[in-house]
């Protein structure tokens, strides 16, 4: 047995099919996402005015300034609120990006949501990157989806809490409730 397991094989040649989802070198620009750019959908993000949040791993050093959400075929609408914020593992808020109100966020567009605080990270782990949107129409999202976790130890790979959010994230992401659809996050 080795520190791969019962894996055999180059772990570089099973994992080539990732380097071409055309991502950036990381070498030349930072970045951290949830999924990978292959085999993503039309997903719903959350009712209005309630945050969304995914898992995302982070690395001791990563400097995270910004967390980008892409919609997907269907624009918001009579949009008040809308913000992106980073979590622990643990649910508490590190930092969250400025009510960007009634901005509009056509189909199809990658919307960058700038942290009032860059936050340096010091311990390797899952993170939580979260959106809220308060619209008429909540805008739906790049993404897939997710399983329900079933092993002890895992968690939500996305999941939803709170309602009648406005303009400002809640401290800790409270009875977060299980949610299929995962959205694509990129952290910056």
């Amino acid at each position: 047995m080795t520190v791969l397991g019962a894996f055999r094989g180059n772990p570089r040649n099973e994992l080539g099919w990732l380097n071409t989802a055309g991502r950036p070198d990381p070498e030349a620009l930072f970045h951290r996402a949830n999924l990978p750019r292959t085999g993503l959908d039309d997903v719903a993000a959350a009712a209005t005015g309630v945050l969304c949040s995914v898992a995302l791993y982070l690395q001791d050093g990563d400097v995270v300034s910004n967390l980008t959400f892409i919609s997907a075929g269907t624009a918001g609408a009579t949009l008040t609120n809308q913000f992106a914020a980073l979590y622990s593992g643990a649910g508490a808020l590190l930092a969250q990006s400025t009510d960007r109100t009634s901005e509009a966020w056509a189909a199809d567009t990658a919307k960058t949501f700038a942290l009032a605080t860059a936050q340096r990270i010091t311990k390797s782990g899952i993170y939580y990157a979260a959106l809220s949107v308060a619209a008429s129409t909540v805008p739906t999202l790049v993404g897939t989806l997710g399983a329900k976790p079933v092993l002890t130890g895992e968690g939500n790979l996305s999941q939803t809490s709170g309602s009648g959010l406005t303009a400002t994230a809640p401290a800790t992401i409270a009875t977060p409730a299980f949610k299929r659809a995962v959205p694509l996050v990129i952290a910056t």
